[in-house]
């Protein structure tokens, strides 16, 4: 048996597939001088197929998934672009003459050892995105097929395959997913990571963080995964094995009981009323969202509409875009959250920003549109004018003062009177809001709650920034606690804030999609999940079998307690309530 963190439920019976990722042997040759530019011209052509390859792996993301998981694809396109990758090395070609690969090594030992400097954990993970990168164009460079591309032989591919690999990122886990794997295990790993994400929404049973897996497990050796517990086992006998068995066929059989549940209204056994909606990205998702049961959506990123693009969208392209939702769903309300990126994710009109030391404490979201007007005025006026044809909110993400409320109020007050003015329609009692993603925020709640129509808590963000971990550290990323005293009492104090001044709050955080913690929010008074779709389900069954009235009295004493244990003990008894039992 071995022990790991179970990210992704489900149970997985299989035979292990040791994966390894290590970096390909490159030798070093010169290049003559008359065949420079058709080595040059070879890297080009590699950078290209990288390209094309991550381009292409986009648009098989499956409909549902996190944002997060396009924004991984995404980074990794803008690193093709960064002149350290697609400049430095074509120089090194010319003055060394030597031949692509080793150009390309060099520059990734460099670039290496620069991230493995840096003082900031988060940007020192960061090298596993350049290698990510890098790998790719060099297995073009070297003609080799990506090795998660074509992991599993024809006659292997039938067979029910456990991976066994040190880490892998969404990239792999995609082209995973397409072979139809049973599981995954890593040594490395966290549930919050964008891996971790992406496995859940997949539905591939996943345990991470399993140290020495690839010491112990051997190729072909029969496991069973248990993505629940954490717990791997190695060579069951036939007793076990059938256990397991049945579990998945009970796991299968809930996923047909829960199709079932689209239609039916999200109300718990003691006739509360909660509200499930949608994190979309991209129009074709939302396909997605109501074939899961969902109407409204609680937020709609705008971030692929300003990436990998040489301009700007337009007002025009995005009213277009805005108006084309609103109307699919077709009465529904739709909140579109406005642009939210930083300089880890530049655009043509912040190209000249300097990257930050550390961008999630830098100049983004309402601070970077707020200092450049030609992002945020548009989108201002595209969202006012898509409000005329159905319900749209607007949601400003990372909100930390009163003073920046005022301004984006100030700012919608002015274009509203300018579009009157120009003869468009809108709605003048646009709905404002803001994410609530700081301590800061979720201790100004209240005062935020008297000069807005509605808040969101993002639960990711607020807890990375209250406990001060990045949560795809693998060093400190056990410590990245939803249950911690001062993520629950933050999270209830703008409930409560907003129950206060009679304004509506939704969850739209991984917390909101993750069934373990329905019967906990319910009891803290929120009514509003927003999530991907393929989790609708799973909330939608929680929400149904559970007594709100039984439950808040045990996350009253949650709230006020201080010890990891018992919150611990009462929140495991809140899941262990039968309403049935009242």
């Amino acid at each position: 048996m071995l022990h790991g963190i179970g990210v992704a439920r489900g149970i997985a019976i299989g035979k292990a597939y040791l994966m390894e990722h290590g970096q390909p042997e490159i030798a070093e040759y010169t290049v003559p001088e008359y065949l420079i530019d058709a080595e040059i011209d070879r890297y080009n052509s590699a950078l290209d197929g990288a390209r094309n390859q991550l381009i292409e792996l986009r648009t098989e993301v499956p409909s549902g998934v996190p944002g997060e998981v396009t924004d991984f694809i995404d980074a990794h396109l803008l690193m093709l672009e960064d002149s350290a990758i697609s400049r430095a090395p074509i120089k090194m070609v010319r003055r060394q003459h030597c031949n692509a690969e080793w150009a390309l090594k060099q520059q990734r030992d460099t670039l290496v050892q620069v991230f493995e400097e840096m003082e900031d954990p988060y940007l020192r993970t960061r090298k596993d995105d350049i290698d990510h990168v890098i790998n790719r164009i060099m297995q073009l460079l070297l003609q080799q097929e990506n090795d998660t591309q074509e992991l599993l032989e024809p006659e292997e591919a039938s067979a029910p395959r456990i991976i066994v690999a040190h880490n892998l990122n969404t990239a792999d886990i995609l082209l995973l997913h397409q072979q139809s794997i049973a599981g995954i295990i890593t040594e490395h790993g966290a549930p919050n990571s964008h891996s971790a994400i992406l496995a859940r929404s997949l539905h591939i049973p996943t345990v991470m963080g399993a140290g020495n897996s690839h010491r112990y497990l051997q190729d072909g050796e029969p496991l069973i995964l248990n993505g629940n517990n954490g717990i791997i086992l190695i060579n069951s006998d036939l007793s076990t094995i059938a256990h397991y068995t049945l579990l998945q066929q009970q796991q299968r059989e809930r996923k047909v009981s829960l199709s079932r549940l689209r239609s039916q209204a999200a109300v718990t056994r003691d006739n509360v009323s909660v509200s499930l909606q949608g994190n979309v990205e991209l129009p074709d998702e939302i396909d997605a969202m109501l074939q899961a049961g969902g109407r409204d959506i609680g937020l709609y990123r705008t971030e692929f509409l300003f990436l990998n693009q040489e301009t700007l969208p337009s007002e025009e392209e995005q009213y277009e875009n805005y108006r084309s939702v609103v109307e699919q769903i077709d009465g529904a309300t739709l909140t579109i959250r406005t642009l939210d990126i930083g300089s880890d994710k530049p655009i043509p009109a912040t190209a000249e920003m300097e990257s930050a030391d550390n961008p999630a404490l830098g100049l983004r979201a309402v601070r970077l549109t707020l200092k450049y007007l030609d992002l945020l005025i548009p989108q201002i006026r595209a969202i006012l004018r898509a409000s005329a044809h159905g319900k749209i909110r607007m949601m400003i993400p990372m909100i930390t003062s009163m003073h920046e409320i005022v301004q984006i109020q100030n700012h919608l007050e002015e274009e509203k009177r300018l579009l009157k003015r120009e003869g468009f329609s809108f709605d003048p009692a646009l709905k404002l809001g803001a994410m609530i993603e700081t301590p800061a925020a979720a201790l100004s709640a209240d005062g935020f709650a008297q000069r807005l129509d509605f808040l969101s808590i993002g639960t990711n963000d607020l807890s990375q920034y209250t406990l001060a971990i990045d949560r795809t550290d693998d060093q400190v990323n056990y410590l990245f606690d939803p249950l911690h005293p001062a993520v629950l009492r933050l999270i209830h104090n703008v409930i409560q804030a907003s129950k206060k001044n009679g304004i509506p709050v939704s969850l739209c955080g991984e917390l909101a999609g993750d069934d373990r913690y329905t019967r906990l929010l319910l009891g803290m008074g929120l009514r509003e999940f927003s999530m991907s779709p393929s989790l609708l389900p799973e909330v939608k069954q929680e929400v149904l079998n559970t007594r709100v009235d039984m439950t808040e009295p045990l996350v009253e004493q949650i709230l006020q307690s201080p010890f990891h244990d018992e919150i611990y003990r009462l929140f495991e008894q809140i899941n262990r309530f039968s309403p049935d039992h009242s």
